[in-house]
């Protein structure tokens, strides 16, 4: 899967919702995640926590249907989850994840809950040490948090036994989060992984 066709499926997600009516949909207007929260955009972002641990998405839709209460908790766990894959900290993970959590796309070898997260992360950064994680698209819509990813860094680390030589890393990634009445209770990714890969030098 590449960039360009990620994209298109998260467009096409977003014209579709707009066009029945039960979102809204809003962008950055300046660079550096500094919103502006005048006019029409005003109610989506005003959900987003602010708090400068927390990472912001560069893109925000949501679905006024749920109301304001229950869409700023669906917005903070998705800020508290992707503050943890752009940090590689536990304690935002914890926030974010049930203990219940269960992983429907579990990838070989990665072990099952919310302890999967963390071996994925930790394996990752032994590879690409300043690994961040950016929050490009963010959709929220009745219990289902959708995310488009954005990963980047330098492999000057060890994956598989192949020491990096500070190649770059450049991949997006698709999250799908079901939220409970608190958490996030499973989810089902899709990354990038033939880019990645070839990027890492592995393909």
């Amino acid at each position: 899967m590449t960039r360009k066709p990620i994209r298109a499926i998260v467009a096409a997600a977003v014209a579709a919702c707009a066009a029945a009516g039960t979102v809204v949909v809003a962008q950055p207007s300046v660079a550096g995640n500094q919103h502006q929260q005048t006019g029409g955009h005003a109610w989506p972002w005003k959900l987003v926590d602010t708090s400068p641990d927390l990472v912001r998405p560069e893109a925000l839709t949501v679905d006024r249907s749920i109301g304001q209460r229950r869409a700023a908790l669906e917005v903070r766990l998705a800020q508290q989850l992707y503050t943890f894959w752009n940090t590689g900290e536990k304690k935002y993970l914890d926030l974010a994840v049930s203990p219940d959590f269960r992983d429907n796309t579990l990838p070989p070898g990665r072990p099952q809950g919310p302890t999967g997260p963390l071996f994925a992360s930790a394996a990752f950064r032994a590879a690409v040490p300043d690994l961040t994680c950016e929050l490009a698209d963010l959709l929220v819509t009745g219990d289902k948090i959708t995310a488009r990813l954005v990963f980047r860094g330098h492999f000057t680390g060890t994956y598989n036994g192949v020491r990096g030589k500070g190649q770059t890393v450049d991949f997006n990634a698709i999250d799908i989060q079901h939220a409970g009445a608190r958490q996030i209770v499973e989810d089902w990714h899709i990354e990038d992984n033939q880019t990645l890969l070839s990027q890492l030098g592995v393909a």
